[in-house]
Formats: C-alpha cells, sequence, structure tokens
C-alpha cells in the first residue's frame, strides 16, 4: 500500500513520533511553499504562508519547522501565534496569503498535534491538491529547488493577527444587538480561544465567567472544552447563567448549555439556528446540511418548518464541500462543526455561540425554550475492534442481521454501520423510539459483526 500521511483533516499523529516530526513538518512546509510558487499572483511569485497553532509544547516545535520549510523554499511565513482554526481560514484569505496552515490536533489530548492545511481562499484543500502537496513531502525531490542567498524568505510575526479575528466574530452579530444583561460561562478548553473569546463576548456587553484559559503546554482539553463539559453545567448552576459555551481545542467546534444546565449539542444549536433563518428568509434553498450522524429528530422538527435535510458523507470538510456545489449557507455536524457560508468557511464555535444568542436576544426567549424545536431520539453508539475490514455486504451474516434491524426499526427509527477511517473499529449506530430496545439491538449486531470479523 502506498504510504499515506493525509487523513481525513490534515496530517495527525502523537508529536514527535511520524508523521507528526519536525522533519516531516519542515517537509510539508517546503511542499506547500513550492506548490504555491509558481501559481502566486504577485510579481516575484514568492508565496505567501500564513501559520497559527493551538497551546500544545508541541505546536512551537511543528510551528518552527513549517516556518522553517517555507522559508528555505524561498517563500514568506506570517507567524500569528495562539489563534482558532477559523481564525487562519479568515486571515489566510483576508491577508490575501497563497495558504493558510493550523497546527492543532484538535479536540485529542495534549500529546498528538496536527497539520490542517487551507487555500488562499480560506477553505481545506480539495482532494487533488493535498495529493499533490502529499507526493512533494514523500518524494523527496525538491532538494535541488532550493534557492541561496537573497532567493532566501523570511519570517515575519502578525502581532495584530488576533485583534483582527475578534473584529470579524463581533461583526457576525447583528449590529442592533448586545449582549447586556447576559451571564455567560465559557470554557476555552485551555486551548487557541483562550485569548481572544473572553475578549470578543466581553466587548459584546456580556458578563463572562472563564473557565480554561491558563494553557501550560500539556493540559488542553484536559477535563475541560467541548468533550469535557462538566465543569462547564456546574459553572452554569454555580452562577445562574444564561448560557453555558464549550470550545475545543482548536475552537471551532461547540456544544453549549442552557439556563437548566443541560447540554445542547450540534444537532439542537443547527435545529435553532435553522428555524431562525427559515423564518427570516434567510436560509439558502430552505435546505440544512448534516450528517449520517445528526439525530433523526432534527431531521423531523426541520421538516414542520418546510427545511430540508440533506446529508453529506461524515466529515467537516466533506459538509462544507456539499455546500459549496449546491449553494447552501447552514450546516455542520452533531459534535459541534457549525458552518455559516455567509461569514465563514469552516466551522466556527465562537461564530456559532453569538449566532445562538442572537437568537436568544431577538426573541427574548431562554435557550431551554428554544432547544424544545427538536425532540431527541434515544441513539446507542458502539464500536466493535476487528481484525480486518471486510466490506459489509460480503458477510452474509453481518447483512442478514442488518436488514433485520433495520426492518424492526421500520421508518421509526435508523441505524448506521461504517468503519473507523483511521482505527481498526467498526462503529454502529442506533436511533429508535425506545431506548432499552435499542440498546438490545446494539448489542446483537455488535455481537454477530464481532464473531464475523474476527475481533
Amino acid at each position: 500500500m502506498a504510504e499515506k500521511l493525509f487523513g481525513t483533516d490534515g496530517i495527525r499523529g502523537i508529536a514527535n513520533r511520524y508523521p507528526m516530526t519536525a522533519e516531516v513538518a519542515l517537509q510539508v512546509g517546503r511542499a506547500v511553499a513550492y506548490y504555491y510558487k509558481g501559481k502566486s499572483a504577485r510579481v516575484d511569485q514568492r508565496s505567501i504562508v500564513l501559520i497559527g497553532k493551538d497551546t500544545r509544547r508541541s505546536s512551537y516545535m511543528i510551528e518552527q519547522a513549517l516556518a522553517a520549510g517555507i522559508t528555505s523554499m524561498g517563500a514568506q511565513a506570517l507567524l500569528v501565534g495562539p489563534i482558532p482554526t477559523p481564525g487562519v481560514a479568515f486571515l489566510t484569505q483576508s491577508m490575501r496569503a497563497d495558504a493558510g496552515i493550523m497546527v492543532s490536533a484538535s479536540h485529542n489530548t495534549y500529546e498528538y498535534n496536527g497539520i490542517k492545511i487551507f487555500g488562499y481562499d480560506g477553505f481545506k484543500l480539495p482532494d487533488e491538491v493535498e495529493a499533490e502537496i502529499e507526493s512533494l513531502v514523500l518524494s523527496k525531490d525538491l532538494a535541488d529547488s532550493l534557492p541561496t542567498g537573497a532567493a532566501l524568505g523570511r519570517a515575519k510575526r502578525i502581532d495584530d493577527a488576533q485583534g483582527r479575528y475578534v473584529v470579524q466574530c463581533k461583526n457576525s452579530f447583528p449590529s442592533e444587538l448586545d449582549l447586556k444583561g447576559m451571564r455567560i460561562v465559557l470554557d476555552c478548553a485551555n486551548g487557541a480561544a483562550y485569548k481572544v473569546a473572553p475578549i470578543i463576548f466581553e466587548e459584546l456587553g456580556a458578563e463572562v465567567i472563564v473557565l480554561g484559559d491558563e494553557p501550560n503546554g500539556i493540559n488542553i482539553n484536559k477535563d475541560v472544552g467541548a468533550l469535557h463539559p462538566r465543569s462547564m453545567l456546574e459553572a452554569v448552576k454555580t452562577y445562574r447563567a444564561d448560557i453555558g459555551i464549550a470550545l475545543d481545542g482548536d475552537a471551532d467546534r461547540v456544544i453549549l448549555a442552557d439556563d437548566q444546565a443541560e447540554v445542547v449539542d450540534g444537532d439542537q444549536v443547527m435545529a435553532i439556528l435553522a428555524i431562525d433563518l427559515q423564518e427570516l428568509g434567510r436560509l439558502s434553498k430552505s435546505t440544512l446540511v448534516a450528517t449520517p450522524m445528526s439525530n433523526m429528530g432534527l431531521e423531523i422538527a426541520l421538516r414542520k418548518h418546510g427545511i430540508v435535510l440533506e446529508r453529506a458523507q461524515i466529515g467537516d470538510r466533506f459538509v462544507v464541500d456539499k455546500m459549496r456545489k449546491e449553494g447552501f449557507n447552514l450546516g455542520g455536524e452533531q459534535s459541534g462543526h457549525i458552518v455559516f457560508l455567509d461569514t465563514s468557511n469552516t466551522g466556527d464555535g465562537v461564530v456559532a455561540a453569538l449566532r445562538v444568542l442572537a437568537v436568544m436576544k431577538r426573541k427574548g426567549k431562554a435557550l431551554s425554550e428554544l432547544r424544545n424545536v427538536m425532540k431527541t431520539f434515544p441513539q446507542v453508539l458502539r464500536n466493535v475492534t476487528v481484525k480486518r475490514k471486510r466490506p459489509l455486504e460480503d458477510v452474509p451474516a453481518i447483512l442478514k442481521r442488518i436488514k433485520e434491524v433495520e426492518a424492526k426499526l421500520g421508518d421509526r427509527g435508523r441505524l448506521l454501520v461504517r468503519y473507523s477511517g483511521t482505527e481498526p473499529l467498526c462503529r454502529v449506530m442506533i436511533e429508535g423510539e425506545d431506548l432499552a430496545s435499542i440498546e438490545a439491538l446494539a448489542a446483537d449486531l455488535c455481537d454477530v459483526i464481532s464473531r464475523n470479523l474476527e475481533a
């Protein structure tokens, strides 16, 4: 099998172990600069590559290695420091860079790191461009293209990058509204938004209780943030807050808590926002784009308001691709990636939270009331370890049981069986009206999968 670096969302792995090494990062920097060198519209054809990062200790190493690779190819590296992933997407486009790179492993623990690449338009690279850059990284044929002397590139720090992103986020909030009188618990996950997010909500007038804003290089996502909302929920209760906002390590997704300290996930957020946009006549083609993981309750809630739910392949980049190709302006994932193509090029947790706050302010309703637009069906998720990923349609026993489960669920339930793209796992998701029933169905199906795929 041919070697492959890029997965569904860039390169990711344990920092200082292949492929997340300084050596690979240097080659990535060179490859990106080389790819865009001849394509730059600038007179000197020097490409400009912007680099942002989260707060992991290893992000310093990867950032510097990328910059070394970029400058060694004669390009300019713009270093913007710790900033959310959507900030890199925005700044790449705003500063007319040829490409942008975010150093982050998103929601993973600090031992991991990753490299995400954006094109000049602020969107994640299409597959064919990513494949070409990967080929350049692995070929190691760039040595003969390295310049010398005055042709070498330079690295430059952009000191006001965070301020530019703050203004961009604030501009996504209606100018006729403010957040005065709102008490917000904000969990920054000790990640990339720890500086900018509190400023945004405070400058709009809110009283902000901040958690997870003391990164030390190894505490990113540790018991805080979107994957660990317990601290946020407790703080909402303690401070009697109107809303809780929990971002992940690179702040491209968000999980909310209502005024009753109940979790509001990505599906519920999308339901609130899609229905609001539909009422305002601003939901493009009366359609929301989600993925197969979104709860069927979302589809039922939207249908009552004349909204169609389109499902894209799992992964925020696939949601965005479908939105761009078919002209939709709102999409996202159950995990909290929410994309507004009118203002953003990728998921933005801060902007999503601001949009929900705008609905609360405009309608004069608490989040606990707004969330009632959608009834969530019980959902069971199970993982089965497998030795090899045989096509499921080639395993008669599994195929038979899948059809039996689907028949039992009928039109009041949903089944999704798929392999993980990165781990030796078969994932089973079942939705239905009765939790005990779907748990039993999931356990039985997982047993059949395990026996037939030799777990």
